[in-house]
């Protein structure tokens, strides 16, 4: 079947990305780790012997950089609706976070251990309509966040990628009452006509 004149477009702007490149380049699995790396440059927020969650995981790059910065005595726990290959240090449930049965599986993989850090690149699969989009991403989120409330330690953190859009504002009152700071960060790697930015909710409280 003929490609789309929009879908040429993103496979080309796709090819040329200088983070897809990059990213080819440094082993990782997708140009959304130079997001993860620069937010963790700035905000110091994976440190050796963390336990960390990774929902929407796949395809892993994410979670690439938090085992490798946790180390051998940390942990993560990754869930995606998607497939993954494996990674050292990492246990990964697929199924889908919307499921009330794969959340309690991957409770059950916590083990009761509390986590120092709530990380989710999580996006539902796109319609292109931006009202739709943006709702099922707005459930999603709140989905991670009611996540972290309930299995992050007091003081842990949370980061999140999220749509700007009607939702918004609402989400963020819910963040700041979580959270003792909530801080906004828009990665060089996120594209500029992109409405996502990264909310780091910081010492849940």
């Amino acid at each position: 079947m003929a490609r789309s004149k929009s879908s040429n477009a993103w496979l080309a702007e796709h090819v040329n990305d200088p983070y897809v490149q990059q990213a080819q380049r440094d082993g990782y699995r997708s140009r959304a780790a130079y997001k993860l790396l620069e937010i963790n440059e700035k905000d110091k927020l994976i440190r050796p012997g963390m336990m960390i969650a990774d929902l929407g995981s796949a395809p892993g790059s994410w979670s690439q950089i938090a085992a490798r910065l946790t180390g051998d005595k940390g942990r993560v726990f990754a869930l995606d609706i998607l497939p993954m290959d494996g990674l050292p240090n990492v246990d990964f449930i697929q199924g889908d976070f919307r499921e009330e049965a794969v959340l309690n599986e991957f409770v059950t993989l916590l083990n009761g251990r509390p986590l120092d850090l709530v990380i989710s690149d999580i996006a539902p699969n796109m319609s292109g309509m931006p009202s739709v989009d943006q709702a099922r991403s707005a459930y999603l989120v709140e989905l991670a966040l009611l996540f972290s409330q309930e299995h992050l330690k007091l003081g842990g953190d949370f980061l999140v990628k999220v749509f700007q859009g009607s939702e918004f504002t609402a989400f963020l009152k819910t963040m700041r009452e979580t959270f003792t700071q909530v801080i906004s960060r828009k990665p060089k790697a996120s594209r500029g006509r992109s409405t996502e930015v990264y909310l780091l909710g910081k010492g849940r409280r």
